[in-house]
């Protein structure tokens, strides 16, 4: 279903829309917005994705029992001390 709607665009959008439409990027204004909606849509999508990965990553690290985490000091001391040797 298509629905007729009234947008309002800077002159420098409008200006861009219509130099595609010109070049034949787009068939149509109409199609130019379209498009820009998918992508937005599409962008959303995978940002929810990512969001709901990363929230499914720190729930499994909140259950990780305390004595398997590793000393912060044993993880980066070598790479601390080869800094430190490095500068002088």
């Amino acid at each position: 279903m298509t629905i007729k709607t009234t947008l309002s665009f800077t002159d420098r959008h409008h200006r861009f829309l219509m130099e595609q439409v010109e070049n034949g990027v787009f068939a149509t204004a109409s199609a130019g917005v379209a498009a820009a909606i998918e992508d937005m849509m599409r962008a959303e999508e995978e940002r929810r994705l990512m969001l709901g990965a990363l929230a499914d990553v720190i729930r499994e690290r909140m259950a990780t029992p305390l004595e398997e985490y590793v000393d912060e000091d044993d993880v980066f001391g070598p790479a601390f001390a080869a800094i430190e040797a490095a500068d002088e």
